[in-house]
């Protein structure tokens, strides 16, 4: 009889700790989902796919952490706080992580958007690839986040605050996709600053442009977004640009007429940079000798280097992308600066000069912005002093395409995303930017000069090189 009830006993406080760790369980998942962002969004017939990419869609307006590096213990743990409505605390410990590292732009966008508390706010989304390319998310949070600071600390739009979401689109068309069709269903979100790679926001476009809701990129350059439709624009100038620009400088400056291309036919990125380059060239009584394709599986830098050098090339033009990156620091190492090297926008990358070292030396790059071609701007003196640090292209560009969402806002008493659009494709809109002065196309394109750079070594650089201002 003992041994049958301590049975008993024994099953029964079997069955108590299972039924207290279940509630335990439930306590602990029903705390972890008020803490996440009420904005997440999730695709149940494509959960594998997502699994399988390691991929998620998110949209943050402090509940979320999604620049995963440094400090990212204290970053989850002034989340929680604002998720579980601490604001105060939240806010507190986001000053004095910005008094540690002040060059935080995710941390500033979220204390700014802490401090609007209850009241009444403009709101508008940035998109950035945090899940595949943090470097250049926090080159655009940071344009993003000064002009949100700036204005806010003004006064507010006639008052009114700006909120700002962030979002995580993983650089990927698919996901975007989903993405914009979530903040177009959001009713608080007037515009959308984004998106990153020219194919990303060419899928994505087609939702704002659906939902009417202004998409404003500051950083896609392809033709082809020039077509997409009146709710689209962008305040980086189109490859158009950039293509002509290394055309006349290798026919003019370099004194070169042929040229080969190292480009990836997988982005329309650097298929319409290598198109407008090859179109520009040949008007500039030029010619492109061959054409190499990065993302192919039999790429091979050294043959294909040989093979460009065979059909004459006196110049190697990089349309490189974001993830052709290695495969063209592998044809900067073959070539060894035995051929001039021209490029786009995209190797603007500090991997460029971490590991192209002496052999990248000279090459020469397109792009929209350089600080030292605007170095009596407001807006250089004012960016250093908040990053404490110099900032790039994608900043200005982004601060730009903020600062537009913030001139067309101020333009209306009740401000709706059709009056954004109204006022930023009306012709008399026109504001002075970062980059210059501003205007729209009906295209939704801006005609803006683009400035040359080329590698140097430099001893003020981490790297031993930078990227510096080729003056006119």
């Amino acid at each position: 009889m003992q041994t049958n009830n301590l049975r008993k006993t024994i099953v029964l406080l079997f069955c108590g700790l299972i039924v207290c760790g279940g509630i335990t369980l439930i306590i602990l998942w029903l705390n972890n989902a008020r803490q996440t962002n009420v904005y997440t969004i999730t695709d149940n017939q494509n959960n594998n796919q997502e699994t399988a990419l390691g991929l998620s869609i998110e949209i943050s307006e402090g509940h979320q952490i999604l620049i995963k590096d440094q400090a990212l213990e204290k970053k989850q743990d002034i989340a929680q706080d604002l998720g579980a409505g601490r604001d105060e605390q939240g806010i507190a410990k986001l000053t004095q992580l910005l008094q540690e590292n002040p060059n935080h732009p995710e941390a500033l966008i979220y204390l700014n958007n802490a401090k609007i508390t209850n009241q009444t706010s403009y709101t508008l989304a940035v998109v950035i690839p945090s899940g595949v390319n943090i470097n250049g998310s926090k080159e655009i949070l940071r344009g993003v986040a000064q002009a949100q600071q700036e204005i806010n600390q003004s006064g507010g739009i006639q008052g009114t605050p700006l909120k700002i979401l962030i979002a995580n689109d993983n650089n990927n068309p698919e996901m975007a996709q989903k993405l914009a069709q979530g903040l177009a269903k959001n009713p608080e979100v007037l515009g959308v600053v984004g998106h990153w790679a020219s194919d990303v926001t060419l899928a994505s476009a087609e939702v704002y442009q659906q939902e009417k809701m202004v998409a404003i990129s500051p950083i896609s350059t392809s033709v082809e977004l020039s077509a997409l439709g009146d709710y689209i624009f962008r305040t980086v100038p189109s490859d158009r640009f950039a293509g002509s620009g290394l055309s006349r400088y290798m026919i003019k400056q370099l004194n070169k007429q042929k040229a080969a291309i190292f480009f990836n036919s997988q982005s329309n990125y650097s298929q319409s940079l290598k198109d407008e380059f090859t179109k520009s060239l040949f008007s500039d009584g030029g010619e492109v000798v061959g054409e190499f394709d990065l993302s192919d599986a039999d790429f091979n830098a050294v043959s294909d280097w040989q093979q460009a050098k065979e059909r004459g090339a006196e110049v190697l033009m990089l349309a490189l992308t974001s993830n052709t990156l290695d495969q063209g620091l592998e044809v900067i190492a073959v070539n060894q600066q035995r051929l001039p090297l021209l490029a786009g926008d995209d190797a603007y990358d500090p991997k460029i000069l971490r590991e192209g070292g002496s052999d990248a030396q000279e090459m020469v790059l397109a792009i929209p912005w350089h600080s030292l071609a605007y170095n009596n701007h407001p807006f250089v003196k004012a960016s250093r002093e908040l990053w404490q640090a110099e900032v790039n292209w994608r900043t200005a560009l982004s601060y730009d395409a903020t600062l537009a969402f913030i001139v067309a806002l101020k333009q209306s008493s009740n401000p709706t995303r059709e009056s954004i659009q109204a006022g930023l494709s009306d012709p008399s809109f026109v504001f002075e930017g970062a980059s210059g002065t501003i205007r729209f196309l009906p295209s939704g394109d801006r005609n803006q000069a683009i400035q040359l750079v080329t590698i140097k070594s430099s001893n003020d650089s981490d790297f031993g090189y930078n990227f510096e201002l080729i003056l006119d």
